[in-house]
């Protein structure tokens, strides 16, 4: 494992121009997604700067094998500058983290910015941009014992005046570099709609650190519209670079040749996990099979064929049909763009675009390029449930099982549990959900058969094995002679017998 060896730190703008080299072109960290294999091949078609996959700093402290899987096992010269993501909403754990993972990075970032549910469970991302309190110490703490930069990377609240207020809080706690998601942390999925480049301009002149945007990046015109209207140091491209890898080049290259690149640098880079590569071609080949093209339903059995194979060799055989019934439909002279809203054949590397919600695309925001006016999005199922527009998922749960209902009007009515809300177990003896009724039978020393519990079995029996012993010990002591008939005995004398 190569351990590169740390220089003095750097901070803010002297950071980002000796150590990021004045990174301007960004790949975002994405879970799953941004791992090492796909950050060489982003820096090869003209990124200048990479983040890891958001890492877990709870689970890297404990777990040596999530460090060595997911971080360790990643480490290569050819990979900097790096920097490593953490989420976290502990000071000293993401220390301990930090202090893990600086020696192989150019920098620690601490998510703010994740909106999944996943992190509103786990508290942490854009759910703690409440908590400046304990953020300061999180961002101070760090810029104090790490080696290394802690930068930040941040969803906007809708007040602009208070987003600048939350920058400058960070920046003054320690922060030497921010990026600036223009979206606020409800928008997301269905309502993900356009990012505030106002937001992010207003940051950037309140903040004396680099500030990198991120959001409405689609091509390289707009990078380049983004860095002249909010004077931002670089951008950052998440699913612009997922559906586009050459992004940065500007180019819109087809996509068997990204594909090919890609296996090519999987097996220049082992190990590589299977998921990760097959959801990447999935990202580059959406277009040919995609969803949103209905009428022309393209490939859909190689779509199928590509989600199941399970080698690595499999996932290439699948991408080198595509390529060729793509080429062979180019020499037939079929254009089936006709029936689709893309802006470039289906086997041309194109961003996929998300339907603005229809309360900003009324307002016609300037930062919408006509390049992401094209593809659309599936349109939602309706009550019917028919077969036909149902996900890919519930078709297939269908198939297993025909009489699955999907209807939210028609779901099954579950009783509530009395203390916390959650549906309670259909037999349980105090009407609780699992959770509630092991906290009431551990108290009481109680059994719940229809949870399993039996604290009140477990009892019994450690009493009548506990009874037992003593039962014993008292016919072991009647049975043994008195001490007084002990004493009295005597010792025969030594010598020759007679």
């Amino acid at each position: 494992m190569i351990q590169l060896k740390k220089i003095e730190k750097l901070q803010g703008f002297e950071f980002w121009k000796k150590t990021l080299k004045e990174a301007c072109f960004v790949v975002a960290p994405m879970v799953d997604q941004s791992e090492l294999s796909w950050r060489i091949l982003s820096r090869r078609h003209g990124a200048h700067l990479c983040y890891t996959p958001m890492l877990h700093a709870q689970v890297f402290v404990r777990d040596a094998n999530y460090r060595r899987e997911n971080f360790y096992n990643e480490v290569c010269e050819e990979d900097r500058p790096l920097i490593t993501q953490f989420c976290a909403n502990d000071p000293e754990v993401f220390i301990q983290a930090a202090l893990l993972a600086q020696n192989y990075c150019d920098a620690i970032d601490l998510n703010l910015g994740c909106p999944q549910m996943i992190a509103k469970r786990g508290h942490y991302g854009a759910f703690l941009q409440d908590e400046w309190e304990l953020l300061e110490k999180m961002v101070t703490l760090a810029n104090e014992k790490l080696s290394v930069p802690i930068t930040c990377k941040i969803r906007v609240f809708e007040d602009i005046e208070k987003t600048v207020r939350y920058a400058q809080m960070l920046e003054k706690a320690g922060c030497q570099l921010l990026t600036v998601h223009g979206r606020t942390k409800d928008q997301k999925g269905a309502m993900t709609g356009i990012a505030s480049w106002e937001h992010v301009r207003e940051v950037r002149k309140a903040v004396n650190i680099p500030v990198f945007a991120n959001g409405n990046i689609q091509h390289l015109s707009d990078v380049q519209r983004c860095i002249k209207e909010t004077g931002v140091q670089g951008v950052m491209s998440a699913e612009g670079n997922l559906h586009n890898p050459a992004i940065f080049e500007g180019l819109s290259p087809p996509v068997w040749e990204m594909a090919e690149e890609y296996l090519e640098v999987v097996k220049q880079y082992p190990p590589c996990n299977l998921s990760y590569v097959r959801a990447h071609l999935f990202k580059l080949w959406h277009h040919t099979y995609a969803v949103c093209c209905v009428r022309l339903q393209i490939h859909q059995d190689l779509r199928e064929e590509l989600a199941k194979v399970k080698t690595l060799e499999s996932l290439v055989n699948v991408s080198d049909q595509l390529k060729m019934r793509c080429q062979e439909e180019i020499a037939s002279g079929i254009d089936t763009n006709k029936e689709s809203s893309l802006p470039f054949p289906h086997w041309i590397c194109q961003p996929y675009v998300r339907p603005p919600p229809k309360d900003l695309s009324a307002k016609g925001n300037s930062h919408v390029s006509q390049e992401m006016k094209g593809c659309q999005k599936r349109a939602l199922e309706d009550a019917k449930m028919s077969t036909q527009i149902l996900s890919k998922n519930k078709q297939k749960k269908m198939s297993r099982n025909p009489s699955k209902n999907f209807s939210p009007d028609q779901k099954p009515k579950y009783i509530k549990c009395e203390q916390c809300g959650n549906p309670k177990g259909n037999k349980c003896v105090f009407n609780l959900c699992r959770g509630c009724c092991k906290k009431k039978s551990f108290k009481e020393v109680a059994n719940c058969s229809s949870h399993g519990l039996k604290f009140k079995s477990k009892a019994d029996a450690i009493k009548a094995q506990q009874d037992q012993t003593d039962t014993k010990t008292e016919i072991e002591k009647d049975c043994s002679p008195p001490q007084s008939l002990q004493l009295q005995t005597t010792k025969l004398p030594t010598g020759d017998m007679p």
